[in-house]
């Protein structure tokens, strides 16, 4: 499960809250922008979605402070695709809030759905992301999760705390960094998650990135 442009690196900046601004792209419509990428492996919020690389493709549209879009990507069995909303805005003293609804969706064997109330928070260097979803568990019953991290970045260095509650259990702390060279968005991560997320045995990897907007 996951919904992020390939900015800074694939599995971090889902915490991170930005402020929506509509601008002309490369699409050549106004607010509409498009977005392609390749990890080392994804990972997301500490939990390992793939072994190997996997490469994404996604689409936003921003009108003022509201957006939409779509994101997919490879996750060896299938595909998973995600749709999402969200307003945001950024005060005059700098805080930063937003409010927004994602749902992932799935091909093949992988996974089958979950849908998320996404609330985040920022302030100079600091943000907070809090999801409340539900897994809809195929042949059983539902559960359901919460997810909160947090997250300091500081010139293209940033560092994640990440913990997963209700019926989910574990966390993971992420350090990396993000930069752009030759017009594309290129970064390296470290990812440390607890057994929890791990299949019972604590683990660490090495994730790099690179994605490009039009």
């Amino acid at each position: 499960m996951k919904k992020s442009l390939l900015s800074i690196a694939l599995t971090s900046l889902l915490a991170t809250t930005t402020v929506v601004s509509t601008q002309a792209s490369a699409t050549g419509i106004e607010g509409l922008s498009a977005n392609i990428g390749a990890v080392s492996q994804y990972i997301f919020r500490g939990i390992e979605q793939t072994s190997t690389a996997s490469a994404s493709a996604g689409l936003d549209y921003e009108l003022g402070n509201f957006s939409v879009g779509t994101w997919a990507a490879d996750v060896e069995d299938g595909l998973e695709i995600d749709f999402y909303g969200s307003y945001g805005n950024e005060l005059d003293n700098g805080f930063g809030y937003s409010l927004g609804f994602t749902t992932y969706q799935y091909t093949g064997d992988f996974d089958t759905q979950y849908n998320e109330i996404n609330l985040g928070a920022s302030y100079k260097f600091l943000s907070i992301a809090y999801s409340i979803g539900t897994w809809e568990v195929e042949a059983g019953d539902d559960q359901d999760y919460d997810f909160l991290s947090i997250t300091a970045e500081y010139e293209g260095f940033y560092a994640t705390y990440g913990t997963w509650g209700d019926e989910f259990d574990g966390d993971y702390i992420e350090l990396g960094f993000g930069t752009e060279i030759a017009s594309f968005d290129v970064g390296v991560a470290v990812i440390a998650n607890s057994k929890e997320l791990n299949g019972g045995q604590a683990d660490e990897s090495l994730v790099f990135s690179i994605g490009k907007s039009f």
